[in-house]
């Protein structure tokens, strides 16, 4: 839902010069396979053992209950990322200047909780102006 909602705006981005990159700790094969099923236009990278998430903080540890919930709805965690470690990465948006400066963030502490794109869009017109 969040990959379909962020490619609705991607061509918005664009044509305010911006590049819209998605990052996921599932391996390449599976972040290939959505893309492609989903037709986004934007890049989608592999962030394997959800080691850049953790840099930023974002690294969200599933507790065992957790996972036994993922288990019986046929999601495995551990197959479409590549490793055993049952992490996710907490949803954020950033905007990043060419300098490489942050210069907006957008996260929610509630995996389960996405920044609405049109929000992003939105800021980032404010820094553009």
């Amino acid at each position: 839902m969040e990959l379909d909602a962020l490619g609705e705006t991607a061509e918005k981005f664009t044509v305010l010069g911006a590049s819209l990159v998605a990052i996921s700790p599932q391996a390449v094969e599976f972040n290939s396979a959505m893309r492609e099923e989903k037709s986004l236009t934007f890049e989608l990278l592999s962030d394997p053992g959800n080691k850049t998430g953790e840099s930023y903080g974002l690294k969200f540890q599933m507790p065992v209950k957790l996972r036994k919930v993922y288990s019986q709805f046929s999601i495995d965690v551990p197959a479409h990322n590549g490793d055993d470690s049952w992490t996710l990465p907490l949803s954020a948006r950033f905007i990043i200047d060419k300098g490489g400066i942050i210069r907006y963030a957008e996260i929610s502490m509630d995996y389960t909780v996405r920044p609405d794109p049109e929000h992003t869009f939105e800021k980032l017109k404010l820094l553009k102006d």
